[in-house]
């Protein structure tokens, strides 16, 4: 339950379209939900302004399915991440307006009412190369659900540094930048050595046998020259947009 959500109930309450039962009804069923195999907390955005985000992965369809119909009959949308495909069709069947992004393997479904927030500006979602953009569409699509304007910049990565550098009016007017890189993650300490704005850097497991599946980008990252570039798990474009999020909402 949103804080706008539980605002409004209370206006219609003092209003008389609401009695005291049905308002008691809604808030007995907000802190959490238990289906048995999870427990829906429905208290999460009154606590950090998002609903829960559900995390598809060793979910079978059927917990996906019933996770998401609690979360749309709440009123406040849902987000599913790394869901399948069998999954992102399932969930597309069953919610009419959801917004299936196939390489992001994210499936969204927007609130009954826009998110009401005090943001500081756009995120800016730079990514180094098309191989990384799977993560970076995630990081996007979590972003604009979180309520944030997001702007892009794709295929900008350091072995061709000028098509960055062509565009640095954009890193100028992001509020916070989201940078997602693998190989080398050389990307993320560029953009954190031309910028005074908060930088999140997600390492994608982008690269050959050396690289590790990500590690080496990992390691990069967390041993960058430039001061302040934040660093999240490998491939978490969805962490990477909860973090700038929570930067953003600072005022």
């Amino acid at each position: 339950m949103r804080p706008e959500r539980l605002k409004g109930l209370l206006e219609r309450l003092q209003r008389g379209e609401l009695s005291v039962r049905d308002l008691l009804d809604q808030l007995e069923r907000a802190p959490f939900e238990d289906l048995g195999f999870a427990r829906i907390d429905h208290h999460r955005a009154l606590r950090q302004g998002y609903p829960e985000v559900v995390y598809c992965p060793g979910k079978t369809p059927d917990q996906v399915s019933a996770i998401c119909a609690r979360l749309a009959a709440a009123g406040d949308g849902l987000l599913a991440t790394r869901a399948d495909e069998a999954i992102r069709r399932r969930l597309a069947e069953e919610h009419p307006g959801i917004e299936i992004n196939d390489l992001a393997r994210t499936a969204y479904l927007p609130p009954d009412e826009p998110l009401q927030v005090a943001i500081r500006g756009p995120v800016l979602i730079v990514s180094a190369g098309t191989s990384d953009l799977p993560v970076a569409e995630e990081a996007a699509v979590a972003a604009r659900a979180m309520g944030n304007p997001v702007r892009r910049l794709d295929d900008v990565g350091v072995a061709g540094l000028h098509r960055l550098l062509a565009d640095q009016q954009e890193l100028q007017e992001a509020a916070v930048i989201i940078v997602v890189a693998g190989m080398e993650a050389a990307l993320a300490s560029v953009v954190g050595g031309l910028v005074g704005t908060p930088v999140v850097a997600v390492p994608t497991s982008i690269g050959y046998g050396a690289s590790f599946a990500g590690l080496a980008a990992l390691l990069s990252l967390l041993n960058s020259c430039a001061p302040g570039v934040v660093v999240v798990n490998i491939d978490n474009g969805y962490g990477a947009a909860a973090a700038a999020t929570r930067i953003n909402r600072l005022t």
